[in-house]
């Protein structure tokens, strides 16, 4: 299965990063209930903390662009996180290539 991945980078003033965790946790709801998502993850950057990316896997570009944004779940999704949309930096769908795998840090051995 060829799935997409969207990244959207965000850059968010220290002051505004527990009320934008806070919306994203309140949207990842919307995701969560959305048959088109398989899943998402919110991380800061260590070296920067004002820097966030949002990876979410779609079923597909289509299943995103006119499943989900088109679907009943969208609106919650987007009411939660309007006031970061001038915060994005980068909002991009990717497919994943076949360089990928495990490091040894997931071997149990």
């Amino acid at each position: 299965m060829t799935t997409t991945v969207e990244y959207i980078r965000y850059r968010i003033a220290r002051d505004d990063q527990p009320a934008f965790e806070d919306a994203y946790a309140r949207a990842a709801e919307a995701l969560a209930a959305s048959p088109d998502c398989i899943d998402y993850e919110l991380a800061r950057c260590e070296e920067e903390a004002e820097r966030y990316v949002l990876r979410i896997r779609w079923t597909s570009i289509d299943a995103h662009l006119n499943g989900f944004r088109k679907g009943e779940h969208f609106p919650a999704f987007f009411g939660a996180i309007r006031p970061y949309v001038t915060a994005i930096e980068e909002m991009q769908h990717y497919l994943v290539t076949a360089v990928a795998g495990p490091g040894k840090a997931a071997d149990p051995s």
